[in-house]
C-alpha cells in the first residue's frame, strides 16, 4: 500500500530509507521548537501555547506536504519570518499578536491564490538556470554557516564581525569530532552515513556530559516539567480571528506588512524547494520541475495551518536536505518528520536533549558540502552569470536570508545582462521582478 501511495519503487527508495530520512530531517529542524516559543512569547503570547502551536502546526504541515506533493520536505515556522512577526509587526509597529496572526493568515491565503493561478511557477521559470544552481550552492553555504554558528565554532566578534570560537570548549570539540566522524563515514560510503554520524556524536555527547563536561545541554533547557504532561495549552489557537479589525484600521501599513510577508515567504520557499527538488531528481530536461506546484500549494496550506494554530508563517526548511541526502525521495519522509513533530509535544524535553546544536552541526556541514557540488555546472565563461552567482551566495550567507540572497543575485544578473546588450531578450516579467526586488530592498519592513 505504501509503495503504491508514495511510489517508492519508482523513486528508487524503500520504507526503511524513508523512515531514517524522516528522522534525520526532523533532528536538525527540531531547534525551532525551542526558538519559536521564546521569540513569539515576547509579543505577549503564551510560551507553552506557542510551543504546542509550533509542534502541531509543523507536524500537520509536514503531513500535508507528504500526502499532497509526495515531496520529502519538512515544514516549520521560518526563521526570519518569526523575527519579522515579533520585532517588526508587533514590537515595532505596535500591533497585537492577534493582528499579526491575522496578517500571517491573509498572506498565506494570498500565497495560495498566487500559486493556484500559476504565478509562482511562472516566476520560477523566469529565474535563469545558473541562478537556480547558485541558490542551491548558496543554501549549502548557508546550512554550513548555520551549523557552525549554532555550535559556537563561528562566533560573533565586535572587531571582525565573526571569528573562530574557543576550540577547547566541550560543545565545540564535540561538533568538530562529529563533523570528522560523519565525513569519514560518508567518504567510506557507509549506508546512512549522516544519520549514523548523528547517533555516534550524540552518544559521545552523553558520555562527555556524564563526565561533567556539559556538552549535552538540552535543546529546550527552560521547558517547565508540566509541558510533558497531557495538559495541553491551546490559548493561542484561532487567536487570529480577533485581529482582523485592528489589522484593517491602517491600510497602508497592512499593504506593507502583507508585501513583506509575501516577499520573504515566496522567495524563501522558492529558493528552498528548487534545489531540494533537484537533489531528488525531479528537475526535467526542459528546466521545469515535476510536482513543484503541488509542493507550493502544500507550503501555502502549511502557512494557513500555522496561523490557525497560533504560529508565525510555516515554510519549507532547507534542513530537509539532510534527509534527502540519506535517500529520502517521497512524501513518506515528510510524514515521518511530521509525526515526530506531533510526538514532540510530549517527549521533546527528554528526547531532544540528546540532539543538541553540537550534534546536528555535522549533518548541516556535510549536507552543505554536498549541495555546494552543483556549482560545477554553472556557465563560468558568462560574466553576468558569474557576478549574479557570486552576489547570490555571499549575500545569502552574510545577510542570513535566502530571499535577500536571491534578490541581490537577480538584480545583479539583470543589470549586468542589460549592460552586455541582452536587455531586449529579457521577458517583461524579469523587469517586473527587478523592480519588486528593488522595492523590497529599499522600502521593505
Amino acid at each position: 500500500m505504501l509503495n503504491k501511495l508514495f511510489k517508492l519503487d519508482e523513486n528508487k527508495t524503500d520504507f526503511k530509507t524513508e523512515i531514517i530520512a524522516g528522522i534525520t530531517t526532523f533532528l536538525p529542524m527540531s531547534y525551532i521548537l525551542g526558538v519559536n516559543p521564546g521569540m513569539l512569547s515576547e509579543t505577549g503570547m503564551s510560551l507553552s501555547g506557542v510551543f504546542i502551536a509550533t509542534a502541531l502546526a509543523s507536524g500537520i504541515a509536514c503531513i500535508i506536504m507528504g500526502l499532497l506533493s509526495n515531496y520529502p520536505v519538512g515544514l516549520a515556522p521560518g526563521m526570519g519570518l518569526n523575527a519579522l512577526f515579533t520585532y517588526t509587526i508587533v514590537l515595532g509597529m505596535g500591533l497585537s499578536w492577534q493582528a499579526a496572526l491575522a496578517a500571517v493568515f491573509l498572506s498565506s491565503v494570498l500565497f495560495l491564490i498566487i500559486t493556484l493561478v500559476g504565478l509562482r511557477e511562472a516566476i520560477l521559470n523566469t529565474i535563469p538556470k545558473d541562478l537556480k544552481l547558485a541558490i542551491g550552492a548558496g543554501i549549502g553555504f548557508f546550512l554550513a554557516f548555520l551549523g557552525l554558528a549554532n555550535a559556537g565554532i563561528i562566533a560573533a566578534s565586535p572587531s571582525t564581525l565573526v571569528t573562530l570560537g574557543p576550540l577547547t570548549s566541550a560543545p565545540i570539540l564535540l561538533a568538530l569530532v562529529g563533523i570528522a566522524i560523519t565525513l569519514i563515514l560518508y567518504v567510506r560510503e557507509v549506508p546512512a552515513s549522516v544519520f549514523v554520524g548523528l547517533l555516534i556524536t550524540a552518544i559521545i555527547g552523553v558520555i562527555l556530559s556524564l563526565a561533567g563536561l556539559g556538552t549535552a545541554d538540552g535543546v529546550l533547557p527552560s521547558l517547565p516539567a508540566q509541558w510533558i504532561s497531557f495538559d495541553l495549552d491551546f490559548s493561542v489557537f484561532a487567536g487570529f480571528a480577533s485581529g482582523f479589525g485592528e489589522l484593517f484600521q491602517n491600510i497602508p501599513s497592512l499593504i506593507m506588512i502583507l508585501f513583506s510577508l509575501l516577499f520573504v515567504t515566496f522567495f524563501d520557499t522558492t529558493g528552498t524547494l528548487i534545489p531540494l527538488a533537484k537533489e531528488c531528481g525531479y528537475e526535467k530536461e526542459d528546466g521545469t520541475t515535476e510536482g513543484i506546484n503541488r509542493a507550493f500549494i502544500s507550503d501555502a496550506l502549511g502557512g494557513i495551518v500555522g496561523a490557525i494554530f497560533g504560529s508565525s508563517t510555516i515554510t519549507a526548511y532547507v534542513e530537509s536536505a539532510t534527509g534527502i541526502c540519506l535517500g529520502g525521495r517521497t512524501g513518506l519522509t515528510a510524514i515521518v518528520t511530521g509525526i515526530l513533530f506531533i510526538l514532540s509535544v510530549f517527549f521533546a524535553p527528554t528526547v531532544l536533549a540528546l540532539f543538541t546544536s553540537s550534534v546536528t552541526t555535522a549533518a548541516l556541514v556535510t549536507v552543505g558540502i554536498l549541495m555546494f557540488v552543483q556549482i560545477k555546472d554553472i556557465e563560468w565563461d558568462n560574466l553576468a552569470i558569474v557576478a549574479a552567482v557570486f552576489m547570490t551566495i555571499i549575500m545569502m550567507v552574510l545577510s542570513y536570508s535566502i530571499s535577500l540572497g536571491i534578490a541581490f543575485g537577480f538584480i545583479t544578473y539583470t543589470i549586468v545582462a542589460a549592460a552586455t546588450g541582452k536587455a531586449k531578450e529579457m521577458s517583461p516579467l524579469v523587469w517586473v521582478l527587478f523592480i519588486v526586488f528593488l522595492i523590497y530592498l529599499f522600502f521593505g519592513l
